[in-house]
Protein backbone atom coordinates (compact mmCIF):
# COMPACT_ATOMS: atom_id res chain seq x y z
CA UNK A 1 0.00 0.00 0.00
CA UNK A 2 2.85 2.47 0.64
CA UNK A 3 4.60 1.52 -2.29
CA UNK A 4 1.46 2.41 -4.39
CA UNK A 5 0.71 5.87 -2.10
CA UNK A 6 4.63 6.80 -2.88
CA UNK A 7 3.79 6.40 -6.60
CA UNK A 8 0.92 7.81 -6.63
CA UNK A 9 2.85 10.71 -4.91
CA UNK A 10 5.68 11.00 -7.53
CA UNK A 11 3.13 11.21 -10.57
CA UNK A 12 1.43 13.66 -9.43
CA UNK A 13 4.07 16.07 -7.80
CA UNK A 14 4.17 18.77 -10.27
CA UNK A 15 0.46 19.11 -10.44
CA UNK A 16 0.54 19.59 -6.42
CA UNK A 17 3.24 21.35 -6.43
CA UNK A 18 1.80 23.91 -8.58
CA UNK A 19 -1.67 24.16 -7.68
CA UNK A 20 -0.35 24.22 -3.76
CA UNK A 21 2.02 27.57 -4.97
CA UNK A 22 -1.27 28.98 -6.36
CA UNK A 23 -3.12 28.40 -2.80
CA UNK A 24 -0.10 29.49 -0.57
CA UNK A 25 1.00 32.30 -3.49
CA UNK A 26 -2.94 34.08 -3.46
CA UNK A 27 -3.43 33.66 0.71
CA UNK A 28 0.24 34.90 1.00
CA UNK A 29 -0.34 37.97 -0.92
CA UNK A 30 -4.23 38.45 0.22
CA UNK A 31 -2.61 38.61 3.92
CA UNK A 32 0.34 40.73 2.57
CA UNK A 33 -2.73 43.80 2.33
CA UNK A 34 -3.92 43.61 5.85
CA UNK A 35 -0.97 42.82 7.29
CA UNK A 36 -0.68 42.35 11.14
CA UNK A 37 2.45 43.70 11.44
CA UNK A 38 1.38 47.31 9.85
CA UNK A 39 -1.86 47.63 8.37
CA UNK A 40 -3.76 46.48 11.53
CA UNK A 41 -2.18 48.17 13.49
CA UNK A 42 -2.84 51.48 12.08
CA UNK A 43 -6.04 50.60 11.60
CA UNK A 44 -6.85 49.90 15.17
CA UNK A 45 -4.80 53.13 15.75
CA UNK A 46 -7.63 54.58 14.25
CA UNK A 47 -10.41 53.46 15.92
CA UNK A 48 -8.35 53.56 19.35
CA UNK A 49 -5.65 55.32 21.33
CA UNK A 50 -4.79 52.11 23.15
CA UNK A 51 -1.88 49.99 22.56
CA UNK A 52 -3.49 47.00 24.08
CA UNK A 53 -6.21 47.02 21.77
CA UNK A 54 -3.37 47.07 19.25
CA UNK A 55 -1.70 44.49 20.94
CA UNK A 56 -5.48 42.20 21.16
CA UNK A 57 -4.92 41.73 17.30
CA UNK A 58 -2.42 39.16 17.16
CA UNK A 59 -3.36 38.11 20.28
CA UNK A 60 -6.99 36.81 19.26
CA UNK A 61 -5.63 35.93 15.80
CA UNK A 62 -2.76 33.52 18.20
CA UNK A 63 -5.27 32.25 20.66
CA UNK A 64 -8.46 31.37 18.42
CA UNK A 65 -5.40 30.03 15.31
CA UNK A 66 -3.79 27.91 17.88
CA UNK A 67 -6.14 26.67 20.98
CA UNK A 68 -8.41 24.69 18.95
CA UNK A 69 -5.84 22.25 16.80
CA UNK A 70 -5.46 19.64 19.14
CA UNK A 71 -9.32 19.02 19.21
CA UNK A 72 -9.56 19.09 15.46
CA UNK A 73 -6.30 16.70 15.40
CA UNK A 74 -8.04 13.55 17.07
CA UNK A 75 -10.55 14.17 13.63
CA UNK A 76 -7.75 14.80 11.21
CA UNK A 77 -5.74 11.32 12.30
CA UNK A 78 -9.20 9.45 11.29
CA UNK A 79 -9.41 11.03 7.48
CA UNK A 80 -8.46 9.00 4.99
CA UNK A 81 -8.64 11.90 2.59
CA UNK A 82 -7.96 15.09 4.34
CA UNK A 83 -8.72 18.04 1.42
CA UNK A 84 -12.83 17.83 1.86
CA UNK A 85 -12.56 18.91 5.45
CA UNK A 86 -10.28 21.37 4.80
CA UNK A 87 -11.80 22.81 1.70
CA UNK A 88 -15.31 23.42 3.44
CA UNK A 89 -13.44 24.76 7.08
CA UNK A 90 -10.89 26.84 5.22
CA UNK A 91 -13.49 28.24 2.31
CA UNK A 92 -16.49 28.89 5.25
CA UNK A 93 -14.83 30.13 8.20
CA UNK A 94 -11.33 31.66 7.44
CA UNK A 95 -11.65 33.33 4.31
CA UNK A 96 -15.39 34.64 4.00
CA UNK A 97 -15.12 36.52 7.13
CA UNK A 98 -12.76 38.98 5.82
CA UNK A 99 -15.54 40.38 3.28
CA UNK A 100 -17.85 41.36 6.00
CA UNK A 101 -14.97 42.99 7.65
CA UNK A 102 -14.58 44.99 4.88
CA UNK A 103 -17.62 45.92 4.20
CA UNK A 104 -18.38 46.54 7.85
CA UNK A 105 -15.05 49.06 8.45
CA UNK A 106 -16.52 51.25 4.77
CA UNK A 107 -19.33 51.29 6.51
CA UNK A 108 -19.12 52.03 9.70
CA UNK A 109 -15.58 52.66 11.29
CA UNK A 110 -16.35 56.68 11.41
CA UNK A 111 -19.62 56.48 13.01
CA UNK A 112 -19.18 53.51 15.44
CA UNK A 113 -15.29 52.95 15.77
CA UNK A 114 -16.12 50.51 18.71
CA UNK A 115 -18.64 49.01 16.70
CA UNK A 116 -15.90 48.36 13.89
CA UNK A 117 -13.15 47.71 16.75
CA UNK A 118 -15.71 44.45 17.87
CA UNK A 119 -16.69 43.36 14.49
CA UNK A 120 -12.85 43.52 13.25
CA UNK A 121 -11.79 41.76 16.34
CA UNK A 122 -14.85 38.85 15.49
CA UNK A 123 -13.70 38.68 11.77
CA UNK A 124 -10.46 38.00 13.02
CA UNK A 125 -10.99 35.72 15.70
CA UNK A 126 -13.60 33.62 13.39
CA UNK A 127 -10.98 33.44 10.45
CA UNK A 128 -7.87 32.29 12.71
CA UNK A 129 -10.16 29.76 14.34
CA UNK A 130 -11.27 28.32 11.04
CA UNK A 131 -7.58 28.35 10.12
CA UNK A 132 -6.82 26.37 13.12
CA UNK A 133 -9.22 23.95 12.75
CA UNK A 134 -8.08 23.29 9.47
CA UNK A 135 -4.27 23.39 10.17
CA UNK A 136 -3.69 19.46 11.59
CA UNK A 137 -5.38 18.29 8.73
CA UNK A 138 -3.82 20.52 5.95
CA UNK A 139 -0.35 20.28 6.95
CA UNK A 140 -0.61 16.70 7.28
CA UNK A 141 -2.37 16.75 3.55
CA UNK A 142 0.82 18.53 2.84
CA UNK A 143 2.87 15.97 4.15
CA UNK A 144 1.21 13.48 2.02
CA UNK A 145 1.78 14.84 -1.26
CA UNK A 146 4.84 16.56 -1.00
CA UNK A 147 7.96 14.45 -0.20
CA UNK A 148 9.57 15.96 3.21
CA UNK A 149 12.99 16.81 0.41
CA UNK A 150 10.62 19.53 -1.38
CA UNK A 151 8.44 21.00 1.25
CA UNK A 152 11.07 23.48 2.09
CA UNK A 153 11.56 24.58 -1.21
CA UNK A 154 7.95 24.54 -1.62
CA UNK A 155 7.02 27.17 1.02
CA UNK A 156 10.25 29.01 -0.16
CA UNK A 157 9.10 29.41 -3.04
CA UNK A 158 5.48 29.99 -2.52
CA UNK A 159 5.39 32.27 0.37
CA UNK A 160 8.45 34.36 -1.35
CA UNK A 161 6.66 34.49 -4.48
CA UNK A 162 3.20 35.61 -2.73
CA UNK A 163 5.49 38.05 -0.54
CA UNK A 164 7.09 39.11 -3.75
CA UNK A 165 4.08 40.32 -5.19
CA UNK A 166 2.93 41.52 -2.19
CA UNK A 167 6.20 43.97 -2.27
CA UNK A 168 3.98 45.44 -5.65
CA UNK A 169 1.04 45.28 -3.54
CA UNK A 170 2.61 47.75 -1.16
CA UNK A 171 2.86 50.41 -3.61
CA UNK A 172 -0.97 50.13 -4.13
CA UNK A 173 -1.58 49.75 -0.18
CA UNK A 174 0.68 53.32 0.12
CA UNK A 175 -1.53 54.50 -2.89
CA UNK A 176 -4.94 53.85 -1.46
CA UNK A 177 -3.53 55.03 2.49
CA UNK A 178 -2.74 58.43 0.80
CA UNK A 179 -5.32 59.05 -2.19
CA UNK A 180 -8.52 57.21 -0.97
CA UNK A 181 -10.29 58.77 2.32
CA UNK A 182 -10.43 56.80 5.36
CA UNK A 183 -12.38 54.36 6.27
CA UNK A 184 -12.99 53.72 2.28
CA UNK A 185 -8.90 52.95 2.28
CA UNK A 186 -8.99 50.03 4.62
CA UNK A 187 -12.44 49.12 3.42
CA UNK A 188 -10.54 48.52 -0.18
CA UNK A 189 -7.80 46.33 1.76
CA UNK A 190 -9.49 44.25 3.53
CA UNK A 191 -11.67 43.75 0.22
CA UNK A 192 -9.09 43.21 -2.00
CA UNK A 193 -7.54 40.80 0.20
CA UNK A 194 -10.87 38.66 0.15
CA UNK A 195 -10.87 37.99 -3.34
CA UNK A 196 -7.36 36.81 -3.19
CA UNK A 197 -8.08 34.53 -0.59
CA UNK A 198 -10.85 33.37 -3.00
CA UNK A 199 -8.28 32.77 -5.56
CA UNK A 200 -6.29 30.71 -3.21
CA UNK A 201 -9.46 28.25 -2.33
CA UNK A 202 -9.21 27.09 -6.22
CA UNK A 203 -5.72 26.04 -5.72
CA UNK A 204 -6.59 24.31 -2.69
CA UNK A 205 -9.70 22.16 -4.34
CA UNK A 206 -7.53 21.63 -6.95
CA UNK A 207 -5.03 18.77 -4.80
CA UNK A 208 -4.73 15.60 -5.61
CA UNK A 209 -4.31 13.68 -2.63
CA UNK A 210 -4.07 9.81 -2.23
CA UNK A 211 -5.65 7.88 0.52
CA UNK A 212 -3.69 7.36 3.62
CA UNK A 213 -2.20 3.63 3.53
CA UNK A 214 -2.55 4.10 7.22
CA UNK A 215 -5.08 5.64 9.81
CA UNK A 216 -5.98 5.23 13.93
CA UNK A 217 -8.87 3.58 14.83
CA UNK A 218 -11.64 5.91 16.05
CA UNK A 219 -11.69 6.88 19.51
CA UNK A 220 -13.44 9.50 21.63
CA UNK A 221 -11.80 12.75 22.92
CA UNK A 222 -11.55 11.56 26.56
CA UNK A 223 -9.45 8.71 25.31
CA UNK A 224 -7.39 10.85 22.88
CA UNK A 225 -6.50 13.23 25.53
CA UNK A 226 -5.65 10.57 27.90
CA UNK A 227 -2.97 9.32 25.21
CA UNK A 228 -1.20 12.90 24.70
CA UNK A 229 1.08 12.87 28.03
CA UNK A 230 2.69 9.87 26.36
CA UNK A 231 3.90 12.40 23.14
CA UNK A 232 5.42 14.75 25.85
CA UNK A 233 6.68 12.16 28.06
CA UNK A 234 8.26 9.93 25.49
CA UNK A 235 10.02 12.58 23.63
CA UNK A 236 12.31 14.65 25.67
CA UNK A 237 13.80 16.17 22.74
CA UNK A 238 10.22 17.77 21.47
CA UNK A 239 10.07 18.57 24.92
CA UNK A 240 13.29 21.03 24.29
CA UNK A 241 12.13 22.04 21.06
CA UNK A 242 8.83 23.14 22.96
CA UNK A 243 10.48 24.93 25.55
CA UNK A 244 13.01 26.66 23.41
CA UNK A 245 11.15 27.80 20.81
CA UNK A 246 8.12 28.89 23.11
CA UNK A 247 10.98 31.47 24.53
CA UNK A 248 11.70 32.44 21.05
CA UNK A 249 8.36 33.23 20.18
CA UNK A 250 7.74 35.19 23.06
CA UNK A 251 10.09 37.76 21.53
CA UNK A 252 7.82 38.26 18.28
CA UNK A 253 5.16 40.16 21.04
CA UNK A 254 6.28 43.82 19.50
CA UNK A 255 6.23 43.30 15.97
CA UNK A 256 3.11 45.00 15.72
CA UNK A 257 4.47 47.98 17.68
CA UNK A 258 7.18 48.52 14.68
CA UNK A 259 4.93 50.91 12.63
CA UNK A 260 2.93 51.72 15.42
CA UNK A 261 6.59 53.35 16.99
CA UNK A 262 7.64 54.54 13.43
CA UNK A 263 4.37 56.20 13.04
CA UNK A 264 4.76 57.98 16.53
CA UNK A 265 7.90 59.00 16.15
CA UNK A 266 8.67 59.83 12.55
CA UNK A 267 4.57 60.81 11.54
CA UNK A 268 5.52 58.47 8.62
CA UNK A 269 3.15 59.45 5.18
CA UNK A 270 0.79 56.93 3.00
CA UNK A 271 3.67 56.18 0.88
CA UNK A 272 6.61 55.78 4.33
CA UNK A 273 3.51 53.12 5.37
CA UNK A 274 4.06 51.42 2.02
CA UNK A 275 7.75 51.40 1.90
CA UNK A 276 8.34 49.87 5.17
CA UNK A 277 5.85 47.28 4.27
CA UNK A 278 7.63 47.17 1.24
CA UNK A 279 10.68 46.23 2.69
CA UNK A 280 9.15 44.03 5.42
CA UNK A 281 7.36 41.69 2.39
CA UNK A 282 10.52 41.68 0.30
CA UNK A 283 13.06 40.26 2.91
CA UNK A 284 10.40 38.08 3.54
CA UNK A 285 10.26 37.04 0.16
CA UNK A 286 14.01 37.13 -0.66
CA UNK A 287 14.91 34.88 2.77
CA UNK A 288 11.98 32.54 2.29
CA UNK A 289 13.79 31.39 -1.06
CA UNK A 290 17.11 30.93 0.63
CA UNK A 291 15.64 29.46 3.66
CA UNK A 292 13.24 26.70 2.16
CA UNK A 293 16.84 25.74 0.23
CA UNK A 294 18.66 25.70 3.66
CA UNK A 295 15.80 23.87 5.35
CA UNK A 296 15.65 21.22 3.31
CA UNK A 297 19.37 20.62 2.99
CA UNK A 298 20.21 21.79 6.98
CA UNK A 299 16.99 20.86 8.56
CA UNK A 300 14.89 23.60 10.39
CA UNK A 301 16.09 23.97 13.44
CA UNK A 302 19.02 26.03 12.04
CA UNK A 303 15.86 28.42 9.69
CA UNK A 304 14.17 28.84 13.70
CA UNK A 305 17.62 29.42 15.38
CA UNK A 306 18.22 32.51 12.80
CA UNK A 307 14.34 33.23 13.36
CA UNK A 308 15.14 33.91 16.90
CA UNK A 309 18.39 35.74 16.22
CA UNK A 310 16.62 37.80 13.95
CA UNK A 311 14.39 39.19 16.42
CA UNK A 312 16.51 39.52 18.92
CA UNK A 313 18.57 42.35 16.08
CA UNK A 314 15.56 43.61 15.07
CA UNK A 315 14.71 45.31 18.26
CA UNK A 316 17.87 46.26 19.05
CA UNK A 317 18.36 48.18 15.36
CA UNK A 318 14.75 49.27 15.80
CA UNK A 319 15.91 50.91 19.15
CA UNK A 320 18.74 52.38 17.65
CA UNK A 321 16.34 54.12 14.83
CA UNK A 322 16.72 58.17 14.50
CA UNK A 323 15.05 58.49 11.28
CA UNK A 324 12.77 56.33 9.02
CA UNK A 325 16.13 55.26 7.06
CA UNK A 326 16.90 53.55 10.46
CA UNK A 327 13.70 51.40 10.49
CA UNK A 328 14.54 49.90 7.41
CA UNK A 329 17.07 47.14 8.53
CA UNK A 330 14.78 46.77 11.50
CA UNK A 331 11.95 45.86 9.11
CA UNK A 332 14.61 43.68 6.68
CA UNK A 333 15.19 41.90 10.08
CA UNK A 334 11.91 41.49 10.97
CA UNK A 335 11.04 39.99 7.91
CA UNK A 336 13.66 37.41 7.88
CA UNK A 337 12.37 36.21 11.41
CA UNK A 338 8.72 36.38 9.60
CA UNK A 339 9.93 34.35 6.66
CA UNK A 340 12.09 31.85 8.56
CA UNK A 341 9.22 31.06 11.29
CA UNK A 342 6.91 30.56 8.10
CA UNK A 343 9.48 28.20 6.80
CA UNK A 344 10.01 25.67 9.42
CA UNK A 345 8.35 26.23 12.76
CA UNK A 346 5.84 23.30 11.56
CA UNK A 347 7.90 21.55 9.10
CA UNK A 348 10.52 20.69 12.23
CA UNK A 349 7.29 19.57 14.07
CA UNK A 350 6.77 16.72 11.19
CA UNK A 351 10.20 15.70 12.10
CA UNK A 352 9.81 14.42 15.21
CA UNK A 353 6.71 12.35 14.25
CA UNK A 354 5.40 9.36 12.12
CA UNK A 355 3.28 10.30 9.35
CA UNK A 356 -0.31 8.97 11.16
CA UNK A 357 0.45 10.81 14.62
CA UNK A 358 1.70 13.79 12.72
CA UNK A 359 -1.87 15.63 13.46
CA UNK A 360 -1.46 15.04 17.14
CA UNK A 361 2.03 16.48 17.55
CA UNK A 362 0.87 19.72 15.21
CA UNK A 363 -2.34 20.21 17.17
CA UNK A 364 -0.15 19.46 20.08
CA UNK A 365 2.15 22.00 19.19
CA UNK A 366 0.40 24.80 18.56
CA UNK A 367 -2.38 24.23 21.57
CA UNK A 368 0.71 24.31 23.99
CA UNK A 369 2.04 27.54 22.01
CA UNK A 370 -1.28 28.87 22.45
CA UNK A 371 -0.82 30.73 26.02
CA UNK A 372 2.65 32.20 24.53
CA UNK A 373 1.45 34.10 21.39
CA UNK A 374 -2.22 35.09 23.31
CA UNK A 375 -0.11 36.59 25.75
CA UNK A 376 2.89 38.31 24.12
CA UNK A 377 1.39 40.63 21.80
CA UNK A 378 -0.83 41.58 25.16
CA UNK A 379 2.31 41.87 27.02
CA UNK A 380 4.36 43.70 24.40
CA UNK A 381 1.18 46.46 24.16
CA UNK A 382 1.26 46.66 28.12
CA UNK A 383 4.84 47.29 27.88
CA UNK A 384 4.54 50.20 25.09
CA UNK A 385 2.78 51.80 26.66
CA UNK A 386 5.43 52.44 29.20
CA UNK A 387 8.04 52.75 26.62
CA UNK A 388 9.24 51.31 23.44
CA UNK A 389 13.12 51.09 24.54
CA UNK A 390 12.00 49.01 27.51
CA UNK A 391 9.58 46.84 24.44
CA UNK A 392 12.84 46.23 22.18
CA UNK A 393 15.23 45.20 25.03
CA UNK A 394 12.66 42.70 25.94
CA UNK A 395 12.62 41.13 22.45
CA UNK A 396 16.43 41.58 22.53
CA UNK A 397 16.60 39.51 25.94
CA UNK A 398 13.67 36.71 24.31
CA UNK A 399 15.42 36.59 20.98
CA UNK A 400 18.93 35.95 22.31
CA UNK A 401 17.68 33.22 25.22
CA UNK A 402 15.92 31.54 22.89
CA UNK A 403 17.79 31.11 19.76
CA UNK A 404 20.53 29.77 22.16
CA UNK A 405 18.34 27.41 23.13
CA UNK A 406 17.73 26.21 19.82
CA UNK A 407 21.11 25.67 18.78
CA UNK A 408 22.94 24.36 21.83
CA UNK A 409 19.88 22.19 23.70
CA UNK A 410 17.87 20.58 21.43
CA UNK A 411 18.99 18.29 18.92
CA UNK A 412 18.18 17.90 15.09
CA UNK A 413 15.35 15.69 14.72
CA UNK A 414 16.64 14.32 11.47
CA UNK A 415 19.20 13.00 12.96
CA UNK A 416 16.96 10.97 15.85
CA UNK A 417 14.03 9.03 13.79
CA UNK A 418 10.99 9.08 15.44
CA UNK A 419 9.18 6.06 17.47
CA UNK A 420 5.82 5.06 17.20
CA UNK A 421 3.94 5.55 19.75
CA UNK A 422 1.53 3.91 22.86
CA UNK A 423 -1.40 4.53 21.40
CA UNK A 424 -4.55 2.44 19.91
CA UNK A 425 -3.78 -0.17 17.27
CA UNK A 426 -3.35 1.45 13.78
CA UNK A 427 -6.19 0.17 10.99
CA UNK A 428 -4.43 -0.62 8.03
CA UNK A 429 -7.58 1.13 5.69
Amino acid sequence: MKAKTDDFVQRNLRWNFSVNLIDITFITLAFSLISRETIMPLLISNLTDSKIAIGLVPAIFSICFYLPQLFAANHAERLKRKLPFVMFVGGLLERVPYFFAGFAIGLFAVNSPNLTLLTVYVVIGLAAFGAGVATPAWFTMIGKVLPVNRRGIFFGVSDGLGTLMGVFGAVLVGIVLDEVAYPHNFAALFLAAAVFMGISWVGLALNREPESPSIKQQISQRQYFRQLPTVLGGNANFRRFLFSYSISRLGLMGASFFIVFGNESFALSGAEVGLLTAVLLGSQAVMQLGLGWLGDRRGHKLNLTIFAFAVALAAALAALASDIRGLLPAFALLGTALAADRISHLNIVLEFALPEDQPTFIGLTNTLLAPVVFLAPIIGGWVADIGFDQLFALMLICGVVGGALLHFWVLEPRDNPPQPLATPQHDAG
